[in-house]
């Protein structure tokens, strides 16, 4: 019996602090071990310590999280590349090797016109 690889999805945002990785920690809570999952971002910053707690309470622990620049995956190939902002859409490189590219926007939490967690 031959083993399907595991699928490999990129989740993208500006800051790679907040909204990639709390989906990237979704889509590895959901996925188990079908899905290699991975964030990055364009301008990559420190982890925000909301997105870990709000996590928390909801039992997906993603503090061992770093964020990464998204230039360090340019070269990789991805089933599938989500970008979940709108500056991270329009700013990423292009993945040539990713199957499928989906743009989902969130609300930035960091935005003055966002209500705190």
């Amino acid at each position: 019996m031959t083993e399907t690889p595991m699928k490999r999805v990129m989740v993208l945002c500006t800051g790679n602090r907040c909204r990639s990785q709390m989906a990237e920690g979704w889509i590895r809570h959901f996925a188990g071990h079908r899905i290699n999952v991975t964030s990055a971002g364009t301008t990559p910053g420190q982890l925000h310590p909301l997105a870990v707690k709000v996590m928390t309470q909801a039992g997906v622990d993603i503090s061992q999280h770093r964020s990464d620049h998204v230039d360090r995956y340019r070269n990789d190939r991805f089933d599938m590349v989500i970008t979940v902002c709108d500056r991270a859409a329009q700013s990423c490189p292009s993945f040539a090797n990713a199957g499928q590219v989906i743009h989902q926007p969130l609300e930035d939490p960091d935005s003055p016109t966002t209500d705190q967690v």
